[in-house]
């Protein structure tokens, strides 16, 4: 098969990219490496993936790029680039938001739209709940985003549909809710707190620590986008983790692979959500998506890959 990854220099789009290769397809990945955290990072991201015979990358901005030209013969569109961050989503920022987020999902629309693709699959976000009134929530609760950045992406979801509908371009849209592993970026939290414990510097935690998140390691992401595309499955679907658990726990259990950690508890920010747990059922009776790694495990191989980085550095 021949796919092609937007964002494919970023955390989950390099990971994807690698899992595609391995599978023996073709890859064309798309990405203009924004400033939104060191480009850097997302050239190392991008190491296992470059030299690669059968990966290819456009360094190319979705709003200028010749997307149906990029497009063409693909089999699969996986579009997760976008602007990320539910605290920097305020005030003038808003304005990358809509852009990257928005105009720029519109356009990779109308390119699938006239080009013949098996599935494009849409990287969308546990945000557009906002605090939902259930958990476990199910994909047809009313979404009600409490940040700039989940409106966003509640927008570009619904452009998903409407294309879909519309046009008949067939959009399996994934409400990911926080996904972790290596290469996460650097502002997420759980960067941050397996490189306080390694390094034995100072983590910040916004809130108490008794918020609640269904976290979803990267290597399962993957794997459902990959099975969701190869389905027949289109629509909007939740892909967890299988487990709610607290901030607080979450450094326990990293405080057990990697020692003590100094915490510095600060006010919870704006746009952060109390709580967050999927209901994938769906996604499991349309693709057979069924978490497999569970939190100490994933978290281990963040320690691990966070050790490893620092002995090479």
């Amino acid at each position: 098969m021949r796919c092609v990854v937007t964002g494919a220099a970023g955390f989950i789009g390099s990971h994807l990219g690698e899992h595609l290769l391995e599978h023996g397809h073709d890859v064309v990945g798309i990405d203009c490496l924004t400033d939104y955290y060191e480009p850097r990072i997302k050239e190392a991201n991008l190491g296992p993936l470059q030299g690669h015979p059968r990966f290819t990358l456009h360094r190319e901005d979705l709003l200028t790029a010749p997307l149906p030209d990029l497009f063409a013969g693909a089999d699969t569109v996986y579009h997760l680039a976008g602007q990320p961050g539910v605290r920097p989503s305020w005030g003038a920022h808003f304005a990358d938001y809509a852009v990257r987020n928005v105009l720029a999902t519109q356009r990779v629309l109308e390119a699938a739209r006239s080009v013949e693709l098996g599935k494009l699959v849409y990287a969308s976000s546990s945000s557009v709940y906002g605090n939902a009134e259930t958990y476990p929530t199910v994909e047809t609760l009313r979404p009600q985003p409490v940040s700039p950045y989940g409106v966003t992406k509640l927008a570009g979801e619904h452009l998903c549909e409407l294309y879909r509908m519309g046009f008949g371009v067939p959009t399996a849209s994934l409400r990911l809710f926080t996904v972790y592993g290596p290469r996460q970026r650097p502002d997420m939290a759980f960067s941050r707190l397996v490189s306080a414990a390694v390094h034995g510097t100072r983590f910040e935690l916004y809130g108490e620590g008794t918020q609640t998140r269904d976290f979803t390691f990267v290597a399962d992401v993957v794997r459902a986008m990959s099975d969701v595309a190869r389905s027949d499955f289109t629509g909007v679907a939740n892909i967890g983790g299988g487990s709610r658990t607290s901030m607080n726990e979450v450094i326990d259990i990293v405080s057990g692979l990697a020692g003590s950690i100094e915490v510095h508890r600060l006010p919870t920010q704006r746009g952060d959500v109390r709580d967050t747990a999927a209901d994938t059922r769906v996604a499991f009776e349309g693709f057979g998506y069924v978490p497999t790694v569970s939190l100490t495990e994933g978290l281990a191989s963040m320690v691990e890959a966070e050790r490893l980085a620092g002995v090479a550095a």
